[in-house]
């Protein structure tokens, strides 16, 4: 699976810092854990069962900046089912 271009930009937003962040997107549930800025950095797409855990894919988000804080990497891998 890959992430397509609409989810990409809803990843792309800035989020509560350090938090678990859940929100439907189309048919697929969507889970989200933030780093220490706010940005995404590991995702979980697919059905959530009635405890909130996701059985889908998961994705890492590569996210690499220089000393000025400009970004110089930002890619997502897949990382397999879960």
């Amino acid at each position: 699976m890959k992430l397509g271009e609409r989810l990409r930009k809803r990843l792309d937003k800035k989020y509560e810092p350090s938090k678990l962040v859940a929100f439907r997107f189309g048919r697929y549930d969507v889970a989200i854990k933030t780093d220490l800025e706010g940005n995404p950095i590991l995702a979980f797409v697919g059905k959530a069962n009635e405890h909130g855990m996701i059985k889908g894919d998961q994705f890492n988000r590569h996210l690499v900046k220089n000393a000025q804080g400009v970004v110089i990497k930002d890619h997502w891998d897949y990382k397999g089912n879960v």
